[in-house]
């Protein structure tokens, strides 16, 4: 069953699909930024261009019909809200409605946990989000990074502002959860997460 009803919501838009990470050239490979690498990938599937808006990088798209809005909050990571609650604002949508695509230090690495709501794990991303929208009951994608090997001398927060390595093959992980965010779009969230968790 899809995830939303033609005519169910105010909103125009069917999901405001926002992908973490931090701004900048440095920061691009990052497993803290798969965020927006996800979000490039669905833009690109799409041929769609991003301009600035909401403090960020924007665009929308069309998946099966449905109105798909992409967001790549131009703040840190730790001010992510300060970009999606305009982009909530201004398309009117419920928390329902939101997905934030981020990285997850406590999923293996290339696990995809689909889910509405949950704790924020001390990912400032989310916080910060939630902070602003005043809930947490928004749909995240969680995309596994894991935690440094046993012997790696880096703290997790350096592990996950450094490049992913060659063999975490970051372009399947990436592709995979695009098709996951294209599936929560068509197939809805029981399907996704029983195909994608």
């Amino acid at each position: 069953m899809p995830l939303f009803r033609r005519g169910a919501s105010a909103s125009t838009l069917g999901l405001l699909v926002v992908g973490l990470g931090n701004p900048g050239r440095r920061h691009q490979r990052d497993r803290h930024t798969v965020g927006f690498m996800v979000v490039d990938e669905i833009a690109r599937r799409n041929g769609a261009a991003f301009k600035t808006r909401f403090s960020g990088h924007f665009c929308e798209v069309r998946i099966d019909q449905v109105r798909i809005a992409l967001l790549k909050p131009g703040t840190f990571m730790n001010d992510s809200g300060r970009s999606v609650q305009p982009a909530v604002a201004f398309y009117k949508a419920p928390l329902g409605t939101l997905l934030v695509v981020h990285d997850e230090v406590d999923l293996e690495q290339g696990r995809l946990q689909a889910r509405l709501g949950g704790g924020l794990a001390g990912h400032n991303g989310l916080r910060s989000i939630a902070g602003r929208l005043g809930s947490p009951d928004f749909l995240r994608l969680r995309v596994g990074v894991g935690r440094p090997e046993r012997g790696d001398p880096r703290s997790v927060a350096d592990f996950v502002l450094a490049p992913f390595a060659p063999e975490d093959d970051a372009a399947a992980l990436v592709e995979r959860a695009a098709d996951a965010v294209e599936s929560l779009v068509t197939a809805g969230l029981e399907e996704t997460s029983r195909r994608f968790n």
